[in-house]
């Protein structure tokens, strides 16, 4: 590189430093708001974050994507999966939210909104359906993952902990192994934010002392989560 190159290379560094500045000072500016009303909703025992996954399943005709829904009530912890399908339509996706909707609409805090990020599969169908029940949504920034990010490490916490543990045989299999798996997580799995207690779990009565031999081992999901319980009195 020649000197005047070099002179010029740096000058144009120094000229577009500040408007690059500016640019992510504006972005940052914009995160933080929307990370403020993030917080404010996360409090509401009514929100719920919304997100899409898929997984590969062995099928007759090979290796095939399979897709699933996820509701999160980000108070609770609670999820709620769809079915999976190899072709998430519009269809599809105002299907799963009826079903999710007809699971929480006569509960004592009924969901008021949900949050999801820009995914084309958030048609204006999964709008209205939602909103004729009185449910409004909450759409994030572009490329902002970390808003959802209750329902996200939930994803990965299913894949990690149980799906990527099994070869999937098709359809079935898969809502069968993701059923059971949601079952444990809402009805046994310790949560940090839950005082290490599963979503949809009051407290239990304290005990003074426990000894071996009031504990069991339990398996769930195919015995391939065990967990230790105390015996039933």
């Amino acid at each position: 590189m020649k000197a005047n190159q070099i002179r010029e290379y740096h000058s144009n560094r120094v000229i577009l430093f500040p408007k690059a500045l500016d640019r992510v000072q504006t972005r940052d500016n914009f995160g933080r708001q929307h990370w403020w009303s993030f917080r404010c909703l996360c409090r509401h025992r009514a929100c719920y974050g919304d997100d899409f996954f898929s997984v590969k399943t062995v099928t007759a005709r090979g290796l095939r994507e399979m897709y699933l829904m996820a509701f999160i009530c980000l108070s609770s912890r609670e999820v709620i999966v769809s079915t999976s399908t190899e072709h998430p339509n519009s269809a599809w996706v105002v299907e799963q939210t009826k079903e999710f909707l007809d699971q929480t609409i006569n509960r004592e805090q009924k969901p008021s909104i949900v949050m999801h990020d820009r995914d084309t599969k958030f048609t204006k169908d999964f709008t209205a359906t939602l909103k004729a029940k009185g449910v409004r949504t909450n759409v994030l920034p572009v490329a902002s993952p970390n808003l959802n990010g209750r329902c996200e490490r939930f994803v990965q916490t299913i894949k990690y902990e149980c799906l990527f543990k099994f070869i999937l045989f098709g359809k079935r299999h898969l809502d069968h192994v993701v059923s059971e798996f949601v079952d444990y997580y809402n009805k046994k799995r310790a949560h940090m934010e839950r005082d290490h207690l599963p979503p949809i779990r009051k407290a239990p009565d304290e005990v003074g002392s426990l000894t071996r031999d009031k504990i069991e081992i339990c398996h769930y999901v195919g015995g391939l989560v065990p967990s230790f319980e105390r015996k039933a009195a």
